[in-house]
């Protein structure tokens, strides 16, 4: 017979709470020890109830301090590396922006007429193109009101 699913929310009832808290911290501590033994792990559980009674399990042959030195190595250790990361990450990005934006401003600089030695014919060809077509586009634009109003008169 299977036991219906726990709704995880605080218990309201205080002697229910207590006897449950009581139930549950002896059984996380017994798990505790049966990982370290079991596996050869190093742990550490520290509970701290509601009125303020320290709970706590430390696998054999470990203390407290060297638990918490090796969790502090270990993480420094693997923040220090997310953080290499994202550093390299980041000056990859930045050299990809800083060279999109020099090809930006050599494009507009080419536009506006400078530094052109540096094109072959076909790019010279390619700009001039380029430039009447948005000269046609500057034109149509300009005489777009000029033909609309004269349609009006010759019709």
């Amino acid at each position: 017979m299977g036991r219906g699913k726990v709704v995880l929310k605080r218990i309201e009832n205080k002697v229910s709470r207590q006897v449950t808290f009581s139930k549950r911290r002896g059984g996380l501590l017994k798990k505790a020890r049966e990982l370290a033994v079991l596996c050869d792990a190093h742990v550490g559980v520290v509970i701290l109830s509601s009125r303020g009674k320290l709970f706590e399990y430390c696998s054999p042959r470990t203390s407290w301090s060297e638990l918490i030195q090796r969790y502090d190595a270990i993480s420094n250790a693997q923040h220090q590396e997310t953080n290499h990361d994202d550093d390299q990450q980041m000056s990859v990005e930045i050299a990809r922006l800083r060279r999109e934006c020099d090809q930006l401003k050599a494009n507009i600089r080419r536009q506006t007429g400078e530094d052109l030695a540096s094109l072959s014919t076909e790019e010279l060809d390619n700009l001039q193109k380029q430039l009447e077509s948005a000269l046609d586009k500057v034109r149509d634009k300009k005489m777009k009101p000029c033909l609309g109003g004269t349609r009006h008169f010759l019709i």
